[in-house]
């Protein structure tokens, strides 16, 4: 698909990427490239991680800021430099300033991740927390840099970012010279924009697959109107790529370089981040793996050999918690049963003795024993139990049915 790029926009070329390369040596790690034998199965072809989750901060971001604020001029650099973000860029642009001896201010939402506020002051920004969600804490960054004349560093609405990102597919063909489709996940687009001038330059007959989270997909609704629109109220547990509109110079470049973007659901992702920590030992955030719940969700529709890049790992922990329970209940290895029993002594043992013998793990037991829906002899039982998937939780309930317990809806 191609659709039109202002001509006003700047543009971003191979040998800008080349030249991001050489400024990044020495700087930015070249990530490691992990096969998935699990998702080559299902897929079909093989299937390979670009592990960016691994970079210095935990994503790829170091390497547009890099980029963007070793281009910066003396008098640009003695001001110092403003960005806003909820976590990857902050750390990016904190780190990337500290190496260059650049004075930097992050704004971050008031809600931003605990680790990543605490990792963008140990790389030696300034944090200052400000609004509910981005937009808002863009705005704050972007007054800053009015009042003070520190440059902005956006996120990924800027060709020197876009360069610095696109080092990612310069490694990929490197690390996977036959690679037929790349998926990588988008925000604002940055990073899909840029590993797609890298790739279509020297290899245009790879596919290159966008991905974003159904929640906030910007990019299918701007692609059909041929210009970037916004989306009200973005929501997705997918904080990385959890972007309202598409940037104005990735747009273009995504317009007419990459192949198809798809959507994926919450379920998905956090199936993809259940797999990743178990199949893979990677940790990896739920913008990270969005590739991986597009190969999870449709793994007939790829060509392979296929390269998903895992762009961040930096995840909350109490997040994880959440998101690895919501996998799992995804997964079906987790079954919620609610059902009736006569409230007498033994009762509750003789239920958890089904539960036993099927080998079901019980996490959690509700007993209850006064509610007007209840007869006199009657008492509630609703238990979360831990199982070992679908046909574990059929077996489960079988079991429960054979034993004369009626599981209520």
């Amino acid at each position: 698909m191609s659709y039109s790029t202002a001509d006003s926009l700047p543009s971003v070329t191979l040998d800008d990427v080349r030249g991001a390369q050489k400024m990044l040596a020495g700087v930015s790690r070249v990530t490691a490239m992990e096969g998935s034998r699990y998702l080559s199965r299902l897929v079909g072809a093989p299937v390979h991680f670009k592990c960016e989750n691994l970079q210095r901060t935990g994503s790829f971001k170091l390497r547009g800021a890099y980029v963007r604020i070793a281009g910066l001029m003396p008098e640009e650099r003695a001001a110092g430099v403003v960005a806003a973000s909820a976590g990857n860029h902050a750390q990016g642009v904190a780190l990337a300033s500290s190496l260059l001896g650049v004075r930097s201010t992050v704004f971050m939402p008031t809600g931003a991740p605990l680790p990543k506020v605490a990792a963008t002051r140990h790389y030696g920004a300034e944090v200052r927390t400000h609004g509910t969600v981005v937009d808002e804490t863009l705005a704050a960054a972007q007054e800053y840099a009015a009042g003070t004349g520190a440059v902005f560093i956006h996120p990924f609405d800027h060709p020197d970012i876009i360069a610095g990102q696109g080092t990612v597919g310069l490694e990929v063909l490197e690390q996977c010279p036959e690679v037929r489709t790349v998926v990588v996940g988008i925000g604002g687009g940055g990073l899909a924009a840029g590993v797609a001038v890298a790739v279509k330059a020297l290899r245009p007959d790879v596919r290159v697959v966008g991905v974003q989270a159904a929640g906030a997909a910007a990019y299918p609704p701007s692609l059909a109107a041929g210009r970037p629109v916004s989306i009200g109220n973005p929501a997705t547990m997918a904080d990385g790529i959890k972007v309202g509109r598409p940037g104005d110079v990735p747009f273009g470049i995504i317009g007419d370089l990459v192949d198809e973007v798809r959507t994926v659901s919450e379920d998905a992702l956090s199936s993809a981040l259940l797999l990743c920590l178990e199949r893979a030992k990677l940790v990896v955030e739920p913008a990270g793996a969005s590739p991986v719940a597009a190969l999870l969700s449709e793994p007939d529709t790829f060509e392979g050999p296929v390269v998903a890049v895992l762009s961040g790992g930096n995840v909350d922990p109490l997040l994880m918690q959440r998101i690895l329970r919501h996998g799992m209940a995804a997964g079906g290895r987790y079954l919620a049963v609610r059902l009736r029993l006569t409230d007498r002594p033994g009762a509750l043992a003789r239920l958890l003795g089904v539960l036993t013998v099927v080998d079901a793990n019980v996490l959690d037991v509700s007993h209850i024993r006064t509610d007007p829906r209840l007869e006199l002899t009657e008492a509630e039982v609703e238990l979360h139990l831990e199982t070992k998937g679908p046909a574990h939780c059929a077996e489960v309930n079988l079991a429960l049915r054979e034993a004369g317990y009626t599981v209520i809806d």
